[in-house]
């Protein structure tokens, strides 16, 4: 399995992931900022602790790389059965469950990370944004961002699972549009944020959800070898 997660790394160069990974959070810094700054002076977003921070920037995050993992999801599974690649890959002397298998764990790794190193960044930005021009009337000690760090780990490993749910509607039709419009739905619900109804702090919903996206990975790699590829 580890030599098949090198060869998808060589056969794939990631190095555009990483580089809209880094402008990604940038974004996203940008955009928090802008809209707890906005929030407060207008009164439509209640901000009153560092935990709304927080969630604001969780939520924004998981977004962002759900959509991403759809976008590796496309790259390295769907667009290989739509332009038949997969059908070389087929000839090699490893078990199509393996070769689908290391594709997707590559996926849920690498979603996996760059959410919690994410999370850490763009709060690390904001706070340090935060203590040259305030934007919330109140700090963020070193002790909450900590907290905060952990608190990230179980959602993250939610999203990761969550992430896995567009599969199922890119391999129907071996389409890419759909994969990525799924994930826009799954964000739609996973990732909504309001003062009444938060569902992206809801951890039922979200280990729900991550299940769903791993039953689907693994009922794709179990029937794999009943896939048409052609």
């Amino acid at each position: 399995m580890l030599h098949l997660l090198k060869l998808e790394l060589k056969k794939f160069n990631l190095g555009w992931y990483l580089k809209g990974a880094i402008i990604a959070n940038i974004v996203i810094t940008a955009i928090v900022c802008c809209v707890i700054y906005i929030a407060q002076r207008e009164g439509d977003i209640p901000i009153s602790t560092y935990q709304d921070v927080y969630v604001m920037i969780g939520a924004s995050v998981r977004a962002t790389f759900i959509v991403f993992a759809s976008v590796l999801i496309a790259k390295l599974v769907i667009e290989e059965y739509k332009n038949r690649t997969i059908l070389i890959m087929f000839t090699y002397p490893v078990s199509r469950k393996k070769l689908i298998a290391s594709k997707l764990t590559l996926i849920a790794f690498l979603t996996l990370i760059t959410i919690i190193f994410s999370n850490i960044v763009v709060a690390g930005l904001f706070s340090i944004i935060n203590s040259y021009f305030p934007i919330v009337p109140f700090a963020i000690t070193v002790n909450q961002f900590v907290g905060e760090v952990i608190n990230i780990v179980p959602f993250a490993i939610a999203s990761t699972g969550i992430s896995l749910i567009p599969l199922y509607f890119g391999m129907r039709n071996h389409s890419v549009p759909a994969t990525i419009g799924s994930s826009l739905l799954v964000v739609a619900i996973a990732c909504a944020y309001n003062p009444e109804i938060s569902f992206v702090t809801f951890i039922p919903l979200q280990l729900g959800l991550a299940a769903v996206g791993v039953i689907i990975a693994y009922i794709g790699i179990r029937n794999i070898e009943n896939v048409d590829a052609m």
